[in-house]
C-alpha cells in the first residue's frame, strides 16, 4: 500500500472514535464511512437499533489500513445510489 491509504488526526477530540484497535493502526481516512449508505450491504460489523438506525459502533472496517481497497471496491454502488433518477413522465 502507499501513503494515500492511511491518515490519522490525533488532535481530533474523538480519536480514536472506536475501541478495539491500537491507536497507531487506527486510520481516520474514512472518518465518515462512505459505506454507511449501503445499509446492510456495506460489509461491516454493524447492528440496527430498536428505532431502525444503523449502529456502526463496533465496526472497524473503514479504519483498518488493509481495508482501503475493500472500501474503494464498493464505491460504484455508492455512486449509483447518488445518481439523479429520471423524473416520472
Amino acid at each position: 500500500m502507499g501513503s494515500y491509504d492511511f491518515f490519522q488526526n490525533k488532535d481530533c477530540p474523538y480519536f480514536p472514535c472506536h475501541e478495539g484497535m491500537e491507536d497507531e493502526k487506527f486510520s481516520c481516512l474514512f472518518c465518515y464511512c462512505p459505506l454507511y449508505a449501503l445499509g446492510d450491504k456495506c460489509g461491516g460489523n454493524f447492528t440496527y437499533t430498536q428505532q431502525g438506525i444503523k449502529d456502526c459502533t463496533n465496526c472497524l472496517v473503514p479504519h483498518r489500513r488493509e481495508n482501503y481497497l475493500r472500501v474503494l471496491s464498493k464505491m460504484d454502488g455508492i455512486l449509483e445510489m447518488a445518481k439523479k433518477k429520471p423524473e416520472n413522465p
